[in-house]
């Protein structure tokens, strides 16, 4: 389900968590996602909350049976004075390990800051913990945001700078991961990210492979994923799986980091759609080496939930 209201006319009904807590405080949120990549936004311009423990929150809001359920938790906060952006990016995981960046969660912060009246431009800067982003937002008849073009930068290649465990490049590079060898290339486009073409995602088990890549002794930050098959030189599909979140619908980073890897390995050209399980991403690795990525932003619903102001204990893993 969709929203097509104004944030003015959202909804207020309050949520209340599963687990009560001395002093709540009621804050306004958005549920937002890009191609089913859904993350719960905080806009922090308004609203002045001091005490509350983001990460321990983004795992109780991120839970799909006891709380709102979403990959993870991002919030809005003004950029500073001494910056051109319009907001800066601040990303938890489903687990509530900081992110560096989130091509999809990006593109619904686009979509947040005009919708809710905070830019009325349409091309718009972004801080985020691996610099300034630059987004192009498409408006549709009715002057909400429905496309957003962000502007990702040049990929990360220098392997210590990925992070992994390797000096040079690392293209094609046999590795051995859940008793077989793979080869894989690693890129980061803000958040490590390590690809591979040798099995086929839609019939692959995900979920089993995919913590042990996440957790492999080779990428000293974790990694991020993606188990793509090249369906034409124009054309890729991919399966992800996201550090701290598991599998998810759609990774922006990662469409990034596919096409990449493809253009590095001599397996597409420059110029791709990448379909994910959520949908398609258009993607560019452009000849000046920057990747442009476009696809869709969608508002779920908006709506208040009630937080304590004192650290959540952190769920007991079962």
């Amino acid at each position: 389900m969709t929203t097509t209201r104004s944030p003015a006319e959202a909804s207020t009904i309050s949520f209340q968590g599963a687990r009560s807590a001395p002093s709540p405080q009621t804050l306004a949120f958005t549920k937002m996602h890009g191609l089913g990549n859904d993350y719960v936004y905080v806009g922090l311009f308004a609203q002045d909350v001091a005490g509350v423990d983001w990460p321990a929150l983004s795992r109780e809001i991120s839970d799909r049976h006891r709380g709102i359920g979403s990959d993870g938790l991002i919030l809005i906060r003004p950029a500073g004075a001494d910056s051109d952006a319009a907001a800066r990016m601040e990303m938890y995981n489903a687990d509530g390990s900081r992110a560096e960046m989130c091509g999809n969660g990006i593109r619904g912060l686009g979509k947040y800051v005009a919708d809710h009246g905070l830019t009325d431009a349409d091309e718009i800067a972004v801080a985020t913990d691996c610099g300034i982003k630059r987004l192009e937002l498409a408006r549709g008849a009715d002057g909400l945001v429905e496309r957003v073009t962000v502007d990702m930068g040049m990929p990360v290649l220098e392997g210590r700078k990925i992070p992994v465990d390797a000096d040079d490049m690392v293209v094609d590079r046999p590795l051995e991961v859940a008793g077989r060898t793979w080869n894989v290339t690693c890129v980061s486009m803000g958040n490590p990210h390590c690809v591979t073409f040798d099995a086929d995602p839609d019939v692959l088990d995900v979920a089993a492979i995919g913590p042990q890549f996440e957790h492999h002794w080779f990428f000293p930050a974790r990694v991020n994923t993606e188990f793509v098959r090249v369906d034409a030189r124009d054309r890729l599909r991919m399966r992800v799986w996201e550090r701290g979140s598991g599998e998810t619908w759609a990774c922006g980073t990662g469409a990034c980091a596919a096409l990449v890897a493809a253009v590095l390995t001599g397996r597409a050209d420059r110029r791709a759609t990448v379909r994910l399980n959520g949908g398609d991403l258009e993607i560019e690795y452009c000849d000046d080496e920057t990747v442009r990525m476009t696809g869709p932003a969608v508002e779920v619903f908006t709506t208040t939930i009630d937080v304590p102001l004192e650290p959540v204990a952190e769920k007991r893993a079962v």
